[in-house]
């Protein structure tokens, strides 16, 4: 099943853009996910079993180095700007 996640990471250092950079890089090495990021946050498109993969990958090293906080919004269906009705355009 194919899923999106909207993933917001919050470090608690005063490094928090190069920590949040580095953070997508990691995700960028998942070659069976799809990522769109803005401003305030990253929306990861792929596979299920794929995202929560990367998730289990990622954020525990991340959280065993680093102070912060996620907040991720998942929802069934690859929910990519290609994919919205008009109405949302």
């Amino acid at each position: 099943m194919k899923i999106t996640l909207d993933l917001s990471l919050y470090p608690l250092s005063d490094e928090y853009r190069k920590e949040i950079l580095e953070f997508i890089q990691q995700i960028k090495k998942h070659p069976s996910l799809k990522l769109e990021t803005n401003g305030m946050s990253t929306q990861i498109f792929g596979e299920y079993a794929d995202v929560m993969g990367m998730l289990t990958a990622e954020m525990e090293p991340w959280m065993e180095q680093h102070k912060g906080m996620f907040v991720m919004k998942i929802t069934a269906g690859e929910r990519t700007k290609e994919n919205l009705s008009g109405d949302f355009k």
